[in-house]
């Protein structure tokens, strides 16, 4: 349908509309060490510039379940050895420990984070969105890098290990939310993993310089990928807008990472025309569609036949689950060999005053947007902000087995479910085996 102009709609119809439009520290809050986060200060990315030293954090329950263990992290891993004498020791009294989550789809250049209320506007739609999202920009006093940093430094605090982070790349800003998102990594590259899409939000063909802003992002490695939207629905180009970003990932061996809102047909359309140029450029495992409101419509011989193809191409797929309707089918998908993250999208920006970057409350929106109940589903709900996350960046499990990643949050808890629904505090966030934020607040 099509909003009325003078209806005042959120973030999530219109989307759902587009078609239409260390020494030893405890848990208690002990002085992490500092000979940890030293280690790591020179680190080349999320999980380098290890001391060689190791760590033990003593008294732990995996997953919440069971008798609790040492957990012992050795450079930056879980080891499966015994830990030597005179290993640091965090004392963990008992706690759980589950691992850090992804989030694989956010946008950390728009938000207003940790600043004054701001008062929105009605918008009916995509292009007023947008015009609004130039006047919070040109109104903002603190600078995009520096509300990107404190938007990204509370997704670590909360359990976030690593974010697929979107910014704006158009002829308003240039490639400043590029640059802003690249400051922001830099300072926390001891604790969050990040991938920086370059994303056209004003779109690629119907506003021009963008084209050549996207390149100049591409050319010059500012990005690790770079966007599309709506080439039919918004762009208005489902042709010339696919055509124009496949060149530019394959000219320069970066990735894609489209938004795509459009439903129905014109929404299948677009995923078709994703498909073909990935097969015919060999892009395979290099692009992301988003949201991808056209796949929760189809029925289950539908789903089949783009389910093989994305899965043969390693395309994958990401949701923030907005609403029950436009969730992925994410079991189904994986039975073709799809990756699903999950992810929180916008932040307290001029498209929604909600949102919170915190990857844990968002994997239990998604159990209640979807009304699940037992176990199993709300583990689901879980492992797609934990597993699929990693998977859509291509970073592997923290799944606390021997070899994994240490990146893991310590939390009263029973077992993951219940962590879903209660969403406890995190009490330590580890990253690569180092402490880097403590009940709430990071470790600098």
């Amino acid at each position: 349908m099509n909003p009325s102009p003078t209806s005042a709609v959120s973030r999530r119809n219109v989307l759902a509309g587009a078609a239409a439009l260390a020494g030893s520290a405890t848990v208690a809050g002990a002085a992490a060490v500092p000979a940890q986060a030293a280690g790591r200060a020179g680190a080349q990315d999320g999980h380098g510039g290890h001391d060689g030293s190791t760590v033990v954090f003593r008294d732990v329950r995996p997953f919440g379940t069971g008798k609790s263990v040492d957990l012992v992290v050795e450079n930056g891993k879980i080891s499966g050895k015994p830990a030597p004498r005179g290993a640091k020791v965090v004392e963990g009294r008992g706690r759980a420990v589950l691992p850090s989550l992804i989030d694989a789809h956010i946008h950390p250049d728009k938000t207003t984070w940790g600043g004054s209320w701001v008062t929105r506007k009605p918008a009916s739609g995509i292009a007023e969105y947008v015009a609004q999202d130039v006047e919070l920009y040109k109104s903002q006093t603190r600078s995009l890098a520096e509300r990107a940093y404190g938007l990204m430094s509370h997704a670590v605090t909360r359990g976030t290990r690593g974010m697929r982070a979107h910014a704006d790349v158009a002829p308003a800003y240039g490639l400043e939310g590029v640059e802003g998102l690249r400051s922001a990594r830099e300072r926390l590259r001891h604790a969050l993993d990040v991938q920086i899409v370059g994303f056209p939000q004003h779109g690629v063909i119907r506003t021009p310089g963008t084209v050549e802003l996207l390149e100049e992002a591409a050319r010059t490695g500012a990005v690790d990928f770079i966007g599309g939207i709506d080439p039919g629905g918004f762009d208005q180009a489902p042709v010339e807008q696919l055509d124009v970003v496949f060149g530019i990932a394959d000219r320069h061996g970066v990735g894609l990472d489209i938004h795509l809102h459009d439903r129905g047909e014109r929404g299948l359309a677009a995923l078709r025309g994703i498909i073909e140029r990935t097969r015919a450029l060999s892009l395979q495992n290099k692009v992301t569609v988003s949201h991808v409101f056209c796949l929760p419509e189809l029925d289950d011989r539908q789903l089949g036949v783009f389910g093989e193809q994305l899965g043969e191409l390693g395309i994958s797929l990401t949701t923030v689950a907005p609403s029950a309707q436009q969730v992925l089918p994410i079991k189904k998908l994986r039975e073709y060999g799809v990756h699903v993250g999950l992810g929180s999208d916008g932040i307290r920006d001029s498209w929604s005053p909600f949102g919170n970057a915190d990857m844990f409350d968002r994997a239990h929106k998604m159990g209640w947007v979807t009304d699940v109940r037992l176990d199993d589903e709300l583990t689901e709900c879980f492992t797609a902000a934990a597993d699929g996350g990693a998977d859509v960046m291509g970073l592997p499990h923290a799944d606390l087995a021997p070899g994994a990643p240490a990146d893991f949050v310590v939390l009263r808890a029973e077992c993951v479910p219940q962590v879903v629904v209660d969403t406890p505090a995190r009490e330590l966030v580890v990253h690569g085996g180092v402490i880097v934020a403590r009940d709430g607040e990071l470790v600098r």
